[in-house]
């Protein structure tokens, strides 16, 4: 009786029997990522307000950070779209994937509070 997943074989086949696609796996991360940045920056934004800024430097880092994540998602998403069918299930792609997936999330959940404690710095010392 064969296995349900064969690993062992080079079938290109996920483990819930789609087609690898390295390009949708991206743009799924990327969307993902921005959800996460999205409420992190939310909360990091009210969090700055609430503490007592009355400056608009949270504002100012709002609106830094969409302008900023916005096109560094596009660019991650953009490298792995223009990939052909065959490539977008080239399993030698692992490890790049990987590295820009890390590169993503990353961004994503690091971005929020850099910016946030640069601008808090800067109004710290102004």
């Amino acid at each position: 009786m064969p296995n349900a997943i064969d690993r062992t074989t080079h079938t290109d086949k996920a483990a819930t029997g789609h087609k690898l696609d390295w390009r949708k796996r991206m743009s799924d991360n990327v969307a993902y990522a921005l959800l996460a940045y999205t409420g992190l920056q939310i909360f990091v934004t009210i969090h700055a307000l609430k503490s007592g800024s009355s400056s608009l430097l949270p504002y100012i880092a709002l609106v830094l950070l969409v302008a900023a994540i916005i096109p560094a998602c596009r660019a991650f998403e953009r490298r792995w779209m223009h990939l052909s069918d065959e490539e977008a299930a080239d399993l030698s792609l692992r490890g790049t994937y990987r590295r820009d997936q890390i590169v993503l999330w990353a961004m994503a959940i690091g971005l929020p509070f850099a910016l946030t404690g640069i601008l808090r710095a800067i109004a710290a010392f102004a």
